[in-house]
């Protein structure tokens, strides 16, 4: 049986930005989902981060400061309990699909060091895996579509319903549900081991971070495009 027929935890997060390095969490979702795409178990978080949430922000996720100051838990204390949430997971071997995870796990890791919380990393013992990233897996399978690769526009051409985009719960079992599909449509990808698909999509995402890269020093000599995947190592030097 390959991994796109058993349980999959879906997970997402809304930020202030896209600066993994700057940006806070906002709300963040866990989705656990059965074989057959039921719902096994849902937990969502709202933070107030601390910071503003800059209008353009708000407008894409629409929640505000204001109502993150009334309504969001304290930062460290959530982001305790996503951490290990995320960490449960993971020591139980159960894939955990995330769209674009360079980002959500890497913000996640900046934002456990901000506040003296051990990172995902800390907590496994090793790097965060076995991860599933539907960005990464339709790069791979169809590299050369043309078009948005966005989670709508997925949702859109794997035909899953996305009820609420940007809404970290809706975007979470989305993300799940292309990832699925990316799986039954493409043999080479419905590996039986979700660790031989992790190690799969490492080597993907440093070939297309390596094109993306070449193709942007036709103009900019200096550009420069992160290989690693699923998580942006931390420099001390960049917070």
């Amino acid at each position: 049986m390959s991994w796109h027929q058993e349980l999959l935890v879906g997970f997402d997060l809304e930020t202030t930005g896209t600066d993994v390095e700057q940006d806070r969490i906002v709300t963040a979702a866990l989705i656990r989902l059965e074989g057959d795409g039921r719902v096994a178990g849902k937990r969502t978080w709202l933070l107030d981060p601390g910071v503003p949430i800059p209008e353009e922000a708000a407008a894409i996720h629409g929640i505000s400061t204001a109502y993150v100051q009334m309504h969001g838990r304290p930062p460290a204390t959530a982001i305790e309990e996503i951490t290990e949430a995320l960490a449960e997971a993971l020591r139980a071997e159960t894939p955990l699909v995330v769209m674009n995870a360079r980002y959500d796990l890497s913000l996640l890791d900046r934002e456990c060091r901000r506040h003296g919380v051990r990172t995902l990393t800390e907590r496994l013992g090793r790097a965060p895996a076995p991860v599933i990233d539907p960005l990464v897996l339709d790069k791979h399978v169809d590299r050369f579509r043309k078009g948005r690769r966005a989670l709508q526009a997925l949702c859109g051409h794997y035909g899953v319903r996305l009820e609420g985009a940007h809404e970290a719960g809706a975007d979470a079992a989305a993300a799940a549900g292309v990832a699925r599909r990316i799986g039954e449509r493409y043999p080479a990808v419905a590996l039986p081991s979700p660790r031989a698909l992790h190690a799969l999509q490492e080597e993907a995402a440093a070939e297309q971070a390596a094109s993306f890269q070449a193709y942007l020093r036709r103009t900019d000599p200096e550009a420069i495009v992160e290989p690693a995947w699923p998580l942006i190592p931390y420099q001390a030097t960049r917070v």
